[in-house]
């Protein structure tokens, strides 16, 4: 009976470890486990639907129309959906819709993301509880008291991905009430503290907009802007990266009047210099790295603008003018550049790893 007993425990422990559940503290640990079930999604996949889950459309008002996305979604086009301007219920509703068709073409689960910021959830997201403006809070509880509302609400919608913190300064006019004031000190101290609260509640936390909009002058939705000489803002990046934050937004931001990282008038999301060579090289962030809106008119302009994206080194690409042709461009790219190809691999394989730690994948 005790030998029966112990190899039953011996097979419950196994049925147990195969069916783990992981959780986003996983994801910057290493785990043979986890490993292979990335590798087995992976080899499942073909090109087209590997560059796929780099895409992120949006959805709402100012996104593209349902049956659009439907289409999109049915063709296994995307990774992902930016849900941009709506209310609490119908978004719950778009959320559970855009699952049904997922599932019935047996696609991999989605990033459903948000701008759900505490200044700006009130105007992205209508019906989610009130919380202080960025700008207006006073103290750390209040920062964790409008991170924890924010994810509550979240959550009940079925997103998984927040494009918050600002981790910018705000002397920026399109910054300013934002951020959370023109202390640099403050906004790290703050930021950091928004990004545990958020990923405490297994919902993906996004420091934004590196490599720093607050001192720059004008609007990067407009056109394009600069960063003149040092990166005043660098330094907040490294203890949000240290902390554990899992994602990083790139800005349309050019960089000038910088030996080592001027951006030739070009902005830093399509700069392999800013992207690889600073953020992931010098600064070691492994996480995801994802474009700010790429139909803004700081990039919007450039041929191209999803695939040179692509090739800076960004794993997600959000909100492209035209999905397919921003896919069709990297997977050509792909078939004659083999070094290319290894990385949107290497980025294709994050996005599914923090698809299996956000536990959407079985």
């Amino acid at each position: 009976m005790r030998l029966t007993l112990t190899i039953t425990g011996i097979i419950l422990s196994i049925c147990s470890f195969s069916q783990r559940t992981y959780t986003l503290e996983d994801f910057y640990t290493y785990n043979p486990d986890l490993e292979q079930k990335v590798a087995e999604i992976f080899d499942g996949l073909n090109d087209t639907t590997r560059a796929g889950q780099m895409i992120i459309p949006a959805a709402g008002r100012l996104g593209k129309s349902q049956e659009h996305l439907n289409l999109l979604i049915e063709k296994k086009y995307i990774g992902g959906i930016l849900l941009l301007n709506g209310t609490k219920a119908g978004f719950t509703t778009m959320v559970k819709d855009f699952n049904t068709i997922n599932s019935s073409v047996k696609g991999l689960p989605f990033l459903y993301s948000a701008d759900a910021e505490p200044s700006l959830i009130g105007y992205k997201i209508k019906n989610c509880a009130p919380v202080k403006k960025a700008g207006s809070m006073i103290d750390r509880n209040e920062v964790k008291y409008a991170a924890n509302s924010i994810s509550n609400d979240l959550i009940d919608i079925g997103i998984n991905f927040n494009y918050a913190p600002v981790v910018d300064v705000s002397p920026n006019e399109a910054i300013s009430y934002r951020a959370f004031g023109d202390n640099p000190d403050t906004a790290q101290v703050w930021s950091k503290m928004f990004i545990e609260t958020t990923q405490s509640h297994g919902i993906v936390a996004t420091a934004k907009h590196f490599p720093g909009h607050g001192y720059v002058v004008g609007d990067t939705h407009k056109k394009l802007v600069y960063i003149d000489g040092e990166m005043r803002e660098l330094k907040n990046y490294p203890p949000l990266i240290e902390a554990g934050v899992l994602a990083v937004m790139i800005a349309h931001i050019a960089i000038k009047n910088n030996d080592t990282y001027n951006t030739n008038d070009l902005p830093s999301s399509v700069s392999p210099k800013v992207v690889t060579g600073l953020l992931k090289d010098e600064l070691k962030f492994k996480g995801l790295i994802v474009t700010d809106a790429m139909n803004m008119g700081g990039v919007s302009s450039i041929p191209h603008c999803e695939l040179l994206a692509a090739q800076a080194g960004c794993d997600l690409i959000l909100m492209p003018i035209d999905e397919e042709k921003a896919l069709f461009d990297i997977v050509g790219q792909m078939q004659k550049d083999k070094a290319f190809k290894s990385e949107v691999y290497s980025s294709v394989r994050k996005i599914i790893r923090m698809k299996v730690c956000l536990g959407l994948v079985d």
